[in-house]
């Protein structure tokens, strides 16, 4: 709105205007915008939550010393998207498709983790959406992004060619080439892409909701993750960045910079007041929004291998569940003390504030890792 304001009308008349031409200068407003907006708004929305009763149940099965968490002002993630939302739109191209790729995906999965929250406080208790419908509607959302990339694909504004680190020389495609002969093959041909796109998205999602079980441990991890996809962003919109880095470039991805910087002002905001003590949890309505995002951005730009280590935390705390609950099934024994990850240092008697910081520090040098790849090959 702003883009179009200050830029296509203005800029004519009034030369200083000229400067909302430029990504970077608009990332910029976008990501101030973000992170006062989310302080802004953070002691009226934790006020009404409070008022409402909106507060956080607590699993049983958790570590003891959360239960004096029990309370807490929950449902936080509505602020982290509001603050995401408001500002791409104020300062991003809207005719540029990827934004609104990338916003939809948000409030989508966002919108799941709030019927999760909603059915939690409705009980009064830690369980929310059973699994089942939870994952089905995940998986739908994932196939609509799916579908809309396939669309884009058939004007020539997308690619199904996937980047890969060290090798870029190697490009796999992940489409069948037998696609066009009928409509049965064609479907057959796309399955790849769509089994793909939920695989990442649905993972992401899941995988940053896993990791919310500390105060800012995950919205500190977000800070990381969203920054670094800021600079891929911009790298990969930028023509002598993306011929220097001989990665794959895409002019309409660099509006997505404005997304993720605004998604990096919004979590550093959020911060603000989910830094321990936590005065508020995003709850299931932030971490599954913000997990989508991340994974729809890293597809967007082609870079979703690079999401493992940019997300490298989150995965990490994914796999501590799957070997837990594998292994308990298989060998009827735990790997870890207790899953996700942040709970066996728990255990081990770490405290949450030292978790949470070697956590940080973990999740930002996996980051700078993924980014050095950009010249490695």
């Amino acid at each position: 709105m702003l883009y179009f304001l200050l830029y296509e009308k203005l800029s004519p008349l009034i030369g200083p205007f000229r400067v909302f031409r430029y990504v970077t200068s608009r990332t910029a407003f976008a990501s101030i915008t973000a992170l006062f907006l989310c302080i802004a708004l953070g002691p009226w929305l934790i006020h009404k939550l409070r008022e409402f009763q909106i507060g956080q149940y607590i699993r049983e099965e958790g570590p003891k010393s959360h239960q004096k968490k029990a309370g807490t002002p929950t449902m936080g993630g509505v602020l982290i998207i509001i603050s995401i939302v408001l500002p791409t739109l104020l300062w991003a191209d809207l005719s540029n498709a990827y934004i609104w790729i990338a916003i939809l995906t948000l409030l989508g999965y966002g919108y799941v983790g709030f019927l999760d929250d909603y059915a939690k406080l409705t009980r009064h208790r830690n369980l929310g959406l059973c699994g089942r419908r939870k994952m089905l509607y995940q998986i739908g959302l994932a196939f609509l992004v799916a579908i809309a990339l396939m669309f884009m694909r058939a004007f020539g504004g997308y690619s199904t060619v996937m980047n890969v680190p060290f090798v870029k020389t190697f490009r796999p495609t992940l489409l069948i080439s037998v696609l066009l002969a009928n409509p049965w093959t064609y479907v057959i041909g796309v399955l790849p892409f769509f089994i793909f796109v939920a695989v990442v998205v649905v993972g992401s999602s899941n995988a940053v909701n896993l990791t919310d079980g500390l105060d800012g441990l995950a919205i500190g991890l977000m800070v990381v993750a969203s920054g670094a996809l800021t600079i891929l962003t911009y790298a990969g919109g930028h023509a002598t960045m993306a011929e220097y880095l001989q990665i794959a470039r895409n002019p309409r991805t660099s509006e997505l910079t404005i997304f993720c910087g605004s998604m990096t002002g919004a979590s550093l905001g959020f911060l603000w007041y989910n830094a321990h003590p936590a005065e508020i949890f995003m709850g299931d309505v932030g971490s599954l929004g913000l997990g989508g995002a991340l994974a729809v951005v890293a597809i967007l730009i082609k870079q979703e291998i690079l999401l493992l280590f940019i997300g490298g935390i989150f995965v990490l705390e994914t796999l501590s569940v799957i070997l837990q609950v594998g292994s308990f099934k298989l060998r009827g024994k735990r790997i870890f003390k207790m899953a996700p990850l942040h709970h066996h240092f728990e255990a081990l008697g770490w405290t949450e504030a030292k978790i949470i910081a070697r956590f940080w520090i973990a999740g930002l040098v996996l980051a700078l890792f993924a980014l050095t790849t950009l010249k490695l090959r």
